[in-house]
């Protein structure tokens, strides 16, 4: 593991910073976007109040995101997509979804890409501007393997022809990042990523969908017939991209792995999308304890009903798991850890479960309540859903982590395989190691035969280094 980059320690404090990330974007979903969220999810419109206002507080900016996507500690992304989600999963998607344009930008442009294209993703306040990922097909889904959108280079541009399904802000985004074969022989492996701006001749809005939730977003099926695009707008350049493609012909002939700028791009999003679905989740918790505790059924609380009760307790213990999973996730990626066992997918997939779950009961434990919109439980079912499907399906997801098993068959867990902290005197002295252990043997030994002072600096003095 020693190819790491120097990583910060994994720490479930927040920081100051972070503690007030928190605050005020449960602030904003609980002013701003709850109070809206049952009219933007019946009308079916794009919440463009919200964002105007989500700009204003400075939670919509490519600075803001590249910001929190910095973050050593991993903890600040995924604290603000829970909160912001907690609110509502289709004002929250609107909100952040060119921040998943935003991310595959930052993987695969230049630095002066970087610049030209950032701050179209999201405009200023007063002039929004909107951005989309367009990776999913008809054909394909969550298949990146299976992705047939081409692009040819003619002179010094590329001509992309292909169908693209699924696509948040898609035909009514500014920059649409949408990835293509380049190189037919290699499939997806000789796959790029390329900027198409909005209104480019050929780019086709078929038609806005109709979904069962997350309604206030835009999802769309896209087209593209001949869209001609500059040189300038492949992700990388020309350099990076020939590169890229002879080290995997080189590997598709020695047999080796080689993966796609698409596929990195699923796995560092997954734990942002997972963090996401736990607002889901925690919010239908909150909701159903709370009118648990309220409601009275045969002279008593329905939460005192262990048939209520114990669901209750089985999904908070759920979510909080997956929380965990989510935040171990962000922090490897935030500090360049790879994920060799799946712990990207592991995030999302325990995620999404359990937002599934947690507002399907919700909806048991309101009852007939819970089953009309007079209470927002059966809206947050509906949203919940997506989460199992989009950004790979939880089937995928499995997928993903048995084969990540079964290519790291025979190394030790993630905790034992990391470059571990602390320092060669930690190594020696610290808790658990077999100095430590003699020492406080002998010391414990020697109680009766030394003044207390004495052993009471000595135990001092065992004490590890901090």
């Amino acid at each position: 593991m020693g190819g790491y980059r120097r990583i910060v320690t994994f720490d479930l404090t927040p920081t100051a910073a972070q503690h007030d990330l928190a605050k005020r974007a449960h602030e904003f979903a609980e002013e701003c976007i709850r109070p809206v969220a049952a009219e933007y999810d019946r009308a079916q419109e794009f919440p463009w109040p919200v964002l105007e206002e989500a700009a204003e507080r400075g939670f919509y900016s490519p600075l803001f995101y590249r910001d929190l996507i910095g973050d050593p500690t991993g903890l600040s992304l995924p604290m603000f997509m829970e909160e912001l989600f907690w609110g509502c999963a289709g004002i929250g998607l609107a909100i952040v979804m060119p921040a998943l344009a935003l991310s595959a930008i930052g993987q695969a442009a230049t630095p002066e890409q970087m610049l030209q294209w950032a701050p179209e993703c999201f405009g200023t306040p007063g002039d929004l501007k909107l951005a989309a990922l367009a990776i999913s097909e008809p054909e394909g889904g969550s298949d990146v393997r299976n992705l047939r959108t081409r692009a040819v280079r003619d002179g010094d541009d590329w001509i992309i022809d292909g169908h693209k399904m699924w696509i948040g802000n898609g035909g009514i985004a500014n920059v649409h990042v949408v990835n293509a074969v380049v190189d037919e022989e290699l499939g997806h492996r000789g796959q790029a990523l390329f900027v198409v701006p909005g209104g480019t001749p050929g780019l086709e809005l078929v038609r806005k969908l109709d979904k069962l939730g997350c309604r206030a977003s835009h999802t769309a099926e896209l087209k593209f017939d001949s869209v001609r695009v500059p040189m300038e707008n492949l992700l990388g350049g020309v350099d990076k991209l020939e590169h890229s493609l002879a080290k995997r012909r080189a590997a598709v002939r020695t047999g080796g792995r080689s993966g796609s700028v698409t596929l990195g791009t699923f796995e560092q999003t997954r734990p942002m999308v997972a963090a996401q679905a736990l607002g889901i989740a925690r919010a239908a918790l909150e909701y159903m304890t709370t009118y648990a505790k309220e409601r009275q059924a045969f002279g008593a609380p329905i939460l005192d009903n262990q048939g209520i009760a114990f669901p209750i307790a089985d999904l908070a213990t759920q979510i909080d798991g997956a929380r965990l999973l989510t935040w171990r996730a962000s922090w490897m990626a935030a500090n360049g850890v790879p994920f060799e066992r799946g712990e990207g997918s592991m995030s999302k997939l325990a995620a999404s479960e359990v937002a599934v779950k947690a507002t399907e009961r919700a909806i048991q434990t309101l009852g007939g309540w819970g089953y009309i919109s007079d209470h927002p439980v059966e809206k947050w079912y509906r949203d919940a859903k997506l989460y199992t499907i989009f950004e790979g399906t939880s089937e995928i997801q499995r997928i993903v982590i048995s084969h990540a098993l079964g290519a790291a068959e025979g190394r030790p867990p993630l905790h034992v395989d990391l470059e571990p902290s602390g320092g060669p005197l930690n190594k020696v002295f610290g808790r658990g190691t077999e100095a430590r252990s003699k020492a406080a043997a002998a010391a414990l030994n020697m109680r009766d035969r030394v003044p207390s002072p004495i052993m009471k600096a000595a135990l001092k003095f065992l004490r590890p280094p901090r």
